[in-house]
C-alpha cells in the first residue's frame, strides 16, 4: 500500500536565476518530489544571477517546452513566475513558489540583487506563498549541497504545514558552507548589512586597446549582530528569515510626520 506524501495536497512552481539545469534547481527538484508529485519546473534557459527583480519590457519572452512540467524561458527569474502563473500553470495556480537552491548565498543585502530572492518576491506579490533558498560557498569556490539535502525535506514540511503565512511575506532560507555534521543548528534571523564595498569595478584594456569594465564582488568584514543571517553562517547554523514586501521605513515615517504635516 503506497503511503500519502507530507505535502501531496500542494502544488508546487520550483524556479531559480541559476538556469534549468542548474544543480541546486536539480536537487530541490529531487527533494520535493519526495513530498508532492504535483511539481512544476519553470526556470530560466541560462544563469540570470543578479537580475533582482526585473522583467522583460522590451522583447518578447521566449519559451522551451522540455516536457509537460518544464520549461525553459528566454527571460529572468521573475519572467518564469508570471509566466507559470499565468499562462503554464494558469488552470491551477501553484500553491506554494520554492525558488533555488542557489548556488552562492543570499544573504544581507545580496537580497537586494537576487534572481533567487526575486522570484519568491514576484510569486508573494501574486498571492502565494515563497521560500528563497540558498547554499552559501566561497567566492570562486564550489557549493556544498549535503547539508540541504539532509535537512530541507523536514524543514520544507515543517515551515509549509505549521506555519501561518502572513501576507506580504517570505522566507529566505542559507545554508552554510558547512557538512551536515558540521551544522550547528537552526535559527530565525533578521537581515544583516554589509560594510559598503561588496561591488567594485575592475577597469581593463581589451587587444584593441579599448576600455572594458566588470562588477568585482569582494564580500567586506565587518559587523554581524547576533540575530543576523550574517552571524548564524558564520557559526555554521541554517539561517531562516522572514522577509517583507513593505519597503516603509515607518519609525522614520512618524519623525517626518511631525516635521512635514500641519
Amino acid at each position: 500500500m503506497s503511503t500519502r506524501k507530507p505535502l501531496a495536497h500542494h502544488r508546487f512552481l520550483l524556479t531559480n536565476d541559476d538556469g534549468l539545469e542548474a544543480p541546486g534547481l536539480k536537487l530541490l527538484e529531487d527533494i520535493v518530489r519526495e513530498l508532492s508529485d504535483d511539481v512544476w519546473v519553470v526556470a530560466p534557459d541560462s544563469e540570470r544571477s543578479g537580475a533582482s527583480h526585473s522583467i522583460s519590457l522590451h522583447h518578447p519572452i521566449r519559451v522551451r517546452k522540455v516536457d509537460e512540467r518544464h520549461f525553459a524561458i528566454y527571460g529572468t527569474p521573475t519572467d518564469c513566475v508570471l509566466m507559470a502563473f499565468h499562462e503554464m500553470m494558469k488552470d491551477a495556480r501553484p500553491t506554494f513558489v520554492l525558488s533555488g537552491i542557489n548556488n552562492g548565498a543570499n544573504l544581507g543585502e545580496d537580497v537586494s540583487y537576487s534572481g533567487t530572492c526575486a522570484a519568491a518576491m514576484e510569486g508573494t506579490l501574486l498571492g502565494l506563498r515563497a521560500i528563497a533558498m540558498s547554499v552559501v560557498r566561497a567566492l570562486g569556490g564550489t557549493a556544498r549541497w549535503d547539508a540541504a539535502r539532509q535537512m530541507l525535506p523536514e524543514l520544507l514540511t515543517n515551515l509549509i504545514l505549521n506555519d501561518d503565512w502572513p501576507a506580504g511575506s517570505f522566507l529566505n532560507i542559507n545554508f552554510p558552507d558547512a557538512l551536515p555534521h558540521e551544522i550547528t543548528g537552526t535559527r530565525v534571523t533578521e537581515q544583516g548589512q554589509r560594510p559598503p564595498g561588496a561591488f567594485s569595478i575592475d577597469a581593463r584594456i581589451d587587444a584593441r586597446n579599448v576600455p572594458y569594465y566588470w562588477v568585482k564582488i569582494s564580500y567586506p568584514e565587518g559587523e554581524k549582530g547576533p540575530d543576523t543571517d550574517l552571524h548564524a553562517i558564520q557559526d555554521n547554523a541554517v539561517s531562516i528569515t522572514p522577509i517583507q514586501l513593505d519597503f516603509t521605513n515607518h519609525a522614520w515615517r512618524r519623525r517626518l510626520e511631525t516635521l512635514i504635516e500641519t
